[in-house]
């Protein structure tokens, strides 16, 4: 199964980039943005005079390696990355993209993720996109808890099953139909047949998934891939607990609660735990395509105090103040998230001490500013810090402090 693997992304490297675009863009997201990793894996508070040691395991075309790369060298920050592939295309890729970048301190390695503690003990790992092509995820993830250093985290995305829907039918029926062929008469045969499937399959009827019309990497990587598992919930936290990893959080926890979907008032069952809310909430949304967080030794999960006065909050997307202004106006934020649009409700005073975050003061700072004393500053700024976070909206690192 190694070898189609193999074969298969030196046929058609995924996701498909052209480097020369490297001029004009950076390709940004999670896991692996370094404000994000701080956040989720050091409390916000993490040391950035020392250098950061990542692997990016599996690495691809290398969005997440020039992500992380290209922010940690714009904020001046020392690294040592070590990338690995078994596509030998696919790392050329990467490479040039690197080179064109003139990112430095990246060694490139072609080899299986499996032996990632060949390489040493890392303070961050991003495995995006790749445990559940495994034949046996689970060996993934124990081999990357090998090689993660006893304080570090790892960031991933697999892949989850109900927002795939139609999917896995079709990757199934194409596997059996097009065994032996060559990756190219695969992708002549699938793009063949999909036209004479029905539009009301379950895949076409699936507005969520869109891979399959960006070009000839997309299609396969998607309809035609030879190993692909999805994971729920459950399945995720029980490979992060077989390794010796926990679940320090998804990135956009207020989506895995139960609390904006079930009726006020409703009284749980006593034995729903958090994982069993978490599953639960996956069935009832029934859009999300992938699962993407952070996960950390058993026994080293960190605690982020947003009311913490040295912590610096970083508000994602739009400008504060635009955003603020927005809130005073209509009375909340709308976030689309997996195609659901959802309002989030931000009170004036909340919509007032966002437009002070800067990216740049710290949470001691922002009190000052703000004119509240220290209890109702705190009061106000931890409803509003929990909020923006639960949907990926803040984040706390200090970065950009020099």
């Amino acid at each position: 199964m190694k070898e189609d693997i193999k074969e298969h992304y030196d046929a058609y490297p995924y996701p498909a980039r052209d480097p020369q675009d490297e001029h004009h863009r950076l390709i940004t997201g999670s896991p692996s943005n370094p404000l994000e990793i701080d956040h989720h894996v050091f409390g916000g508070h993490r040391d950035w005079s020392k250098p950061l040691r990542v692997l990016v395991a599996g690495g691809g075309s290398g969005d997440g390696l020039i992500q992380v790369a290209q922010s940690l060298t714009t904020a001046k920050r020392a690294y040592d990355i070590t990338y690995i592939d078994l596509s030998v295309s696919t790392r050329k890729i990467a490479e040039e993209r690197a080179e064109i970048r003139g990112l430095k301190n990246i060694t490139f390695v072609t080899d299986s993720l499996l032996n990632a503690s060949d390489y040493g003990l890392f303070d961050y790992i991003d495995c995006c996109g790749v445990l559940h092509h495994l034949p046996d995820p689970q060996a993934g993830f124990d081999a990357l808890s090998k090689a993660l250093a006893p304080d570090g985290g790892m960031g991933f995305m697999v892949y989850a099953p109900y927002g795939r829907s139609g999917v896995y039918p079709l990757q199934e029926a194409f596997g059996d139909l097009t065994a032996g062929m060559t990756p190219q008469d695969r992708l002549e045969f699938g793009k063949t047949v999909f036209q004479k499937i029905p539009q009301n399959h379950e895949f076409k009827r699936n507005t969520l998934v869109g891979d399959h019309q960006d070009g000839d990497a997309g299609f396969y990587d998607l309809l035609l891939h030879s190993q692909d598992i999805s994971c729920t919930v459950k399945d995720v936290v029980r490979y992060l607990e077989h390794s010796g990893l926990v679940l320090q959080n998804f990135t956009q926890p207020a989506m895995y609660s139960l609390d904006g979907i079930l009726p006020q008032g409703f009284k749980r069952s006593k034995n729903i735990g958090h994982v069993d809310e978490m599953q639960l909430t996956e069935k009832l949304r029934g859009n999300m395509k992938t699962h993407v967080g952070y996960a950390m030794k058993a026994g080293a999960r960190v605690k982020l105090d947003p009311t913490e006065p040295a912590g610096i909050p970083h508000f994602i997307g739009e400008d504060p103040q635009k955003a603020a202004a927005f809130i005073l106006q209509k009375g909340g934020l709308p976030v689309a998230i997996n195609g659901q649009k959802i309002g989030i409700g931000i009170s004036p005073q909340a919509a007032k001490l966002l437009a002070l975050v800067d990216g740049l003061s710290n949470v001691g700072a922002l009190q000052k500013k703000s004119g509240l004393g220290p209890d109702d500053f705190n009061a106000a700024w931890q409803k509003l810090s929990d909020l923006l976070c639960s949907y990926g909206l803040m984040l706390y690192s200090g970065l950009n402090e020099h």
